[in-house]
């Protein structure tokens, strides 16, 4: 993987990506998740497999991802194979002081949930740019589009104000890797994620929301490059 597959030179999630790879020993099978914190993982991860030997397995939660860890030299395998993984590693677009995460600014939030479900332990990295005491960032669900209107309808009568994603470069929407729309929900201050993620998972026709209510431990890097780690009561 090469510095052009980083979108950004962030130090502060440099030092968590890296933080995190160092959980990763040989034998292990690993959840890889998306984004451009967790890339800094692969990267690291990557590294370790050519010079040190490290002898894993990726179960990969996107296209991109997939592309990240293939340049990086990491031997991929699926949940078919592997149902339980040792180990799950992701980002967040936002975190509370419980360790309730919002994910899928990046579409993949299916895949992430079902891979981080199927991990014995579940980290997430990120900077402190997404650390919150309350949850407040619009919630991404992926729909069937057959039941777009159905869920746009159910998700109001829940409080929440719905907006299909558009794609940036292509007319349309937003399509997922499992070939699905992305709903964008604001709800203001999510007061009790636990429920709501409840209710969401309860509408026909949506195939997951991107409220993770499952996160073991979070590596919060900081500009001066150390690592603060919370871990979760769990």
């Amino acid at each position: 993987m090469t510095e052009r597959n980083i979108s950004t030179d962030s130090p502060e999630k440099r030092a968590a990506g890296i933080a995190a790879a160092g959980l990763v020993s040989s034998g292990m099978i690993v959840g890889l998740g998306t984004g451009s914190t967790v890339a800094y993982t692969i990267k690291e991860l990557g590294r370790r497999v050519r010079e040190e030997g490290l002898d894993i397995l990726g179960v990969v939660t996107s296209y991109q991802s997939e592309m990240l860890a293939i340049d990086a030299g990491i031997r991929l395998t699926t949940l078919s194979q592997n149902p339980e993984l040792d180990l799950a590693i992701d980002g967040a677009d936002q975190i509370d002081s419980e360790l309730r995460a919002i994910k899928g600014g990046g579409a993949a939030h299916t895949r992430e949930k079902i891979v981080s479900v199927s991990a014995k332990r579940f980290v997430v990295v990120a900077d402190e740019s997404k650390t919150s005491t309350q949850l407040d960032k619009p919630v991404p669900v992926e729909v069937l589009p057959f039941a777009k209107e159905l869920v746009i309808n159910k998700i109001r009568g829940l409080g929440g104000e719905p907006e299909l994603r558009s794609a940036v470069k292509k007319d349309g929407p937003v399509i997922t890797d499992n070939g699905n729309f992305v709903l964008d929900v604001k709800f203001g201050v999510i007061k009790d994620p636990e429920t709501l993620a409840i209710q969401l998972s309860a509408i026909p026709g949506v195939v997951e929301h991107g409220i993770f209510c499952n996160v073991d431990e979070l590596y919060i890097g900081k500009k001066d490059g150390s690592v603060k780690i919370i871990s979760g009561q769990k």
